[in-house]
Order: structure tokens, then C-alpha cells, then sequence
């Protein structure tokens, strides 16, 4: 392998890539985008793309760059209202706790009191975390069904719990 050669051939979709990542310029994660694919270059198989198994390394090189000038920028941004933003009031009154329990009753009445289709796609995907494609599997049923049910179960849901988001804007 030629590295004089690889980089003249890849130079414009690495910097493209980076410069789609992180915004900006960078020759120092250029270089070490070149100098990772020198060290694992007996790692690499001649089987696959070449171009994109650089084109991996250029991304991964300038995801990990974002992720640590994001901690840099957490950690030295201290000023008293991010102190204050992280600090949680620990102490729930009664008060907060009933009008909790209230509002959770009120959504688990008006699920339950939905149509059993649009009441299981509901549980399903929103409240168990499937996707609309495990839970078009689960049901047997087309993906389109699933997202038909589930838009006119919210529809009816906030009908049902109008009160609730009126409460929430004022």
C-alpha cells in the first residue's frame, strides 16, 4: 500500500467527511484519519471498499472529536445557572405526589377506555418502547395500520385528556 497514493485518492472524502461531521476544517483529524488506516492497514481486507472503510474512520475520528470537545465544553462551563439547571429539588410534597397520582389515573382511565386496537398499539409502542415494525410483527398486521392506529389513538387520547394539557400550558 502506497500512502502517498491512498491519500492523494481520498483526500477530498475524508475532508468532506469530517467537514460534514464536525463543521469545521481539520487537518489534525485528517492526519490522524490517515495515520489509524497506516496502523490498521493489516487489518483491512482487500475484499471490501477501501474508500469506505477509510470513509469509517474518518467518521468515527470526528464523532469521537465532537463527543470530547462537547465533555471540554461541559466541564469548563460552570457558571450559576447550569449549577443551578443541574441541582433536582429532592423533596416532593404531598401536594405534587397526589396531583401525580391524579394525572396518572386520568391517563390510565382514558387509555383503558380506548377502542382494544388503538389501546394495544398504544401499550405497545409508546408505553413498552416497540417500534412500529416490531409491533406491526406482534399484531399481524400492516406497518401503515399500525401508525393509522396509533395517530387516531393520540388523537382520541388528547380529547380525553384535554383538561390535563390545559393544565400543562398554564
Amino acid at each position: 500500500m502506497d500512502f502517498k497514493e491512498i491519500i492523494k485518492k481520498n483526500q477530498n472524502n475524508v475532508k468532506s467527511i469530517i467537514r460534514l461531521i464536525t463543521k469545521e476544517e481539520n487537518e489534525d483529524l485528517e492526519q490522524e484519519v490517515y495515520i489509524r488506516a497506516w496502523k490498521n492497514s493489516k487489518k483491512y481486507s482487500e475484499q471490501g471498499n477501501f474508500k469506505s472503510w477509510i470513509g469509517t474512520i474518518a467518521k468515527n475520528i470526528s464523532k469521537d472529536y465532537i463527543k470530547s470537545a462537547y465533555r471540554r465544553n461541559l466541564e469548563n462551563s460552570t457558571s450559576d445557572d447550569t449549577v443551578i439547571n443541574t441541582i433536582k429539588d429532592k423533596k416532593e410534597t404531598p401536594e405534587l405526589k397526589l396531583i401525580k397520582n391524579e394525572r396518572q389515573t386520568q391517563i390510565i382511565n382514558a387509555i383503558n377506555s380506548l377502542k382494544p386496537k388503538f389501546k394495544e398499539v398504544i401499550l405497545l409502542c409508546e408505553i413498552q418502547g416497540y417500534s412500529y415494525e416490531d409491533c406491526a410483527q406482534k399484531l399481524k398486521c400492516p406497518i401503515g395500520t399500525v401508525k393509522s392506529r396509533i395517530y387516531n389513538a393520540k388523537k382520541e387520547l388528547a380529547e380525553k385528556l384535554d383538561n390535563l394539557i390545559k393544565e400543562r400550558m398554564d
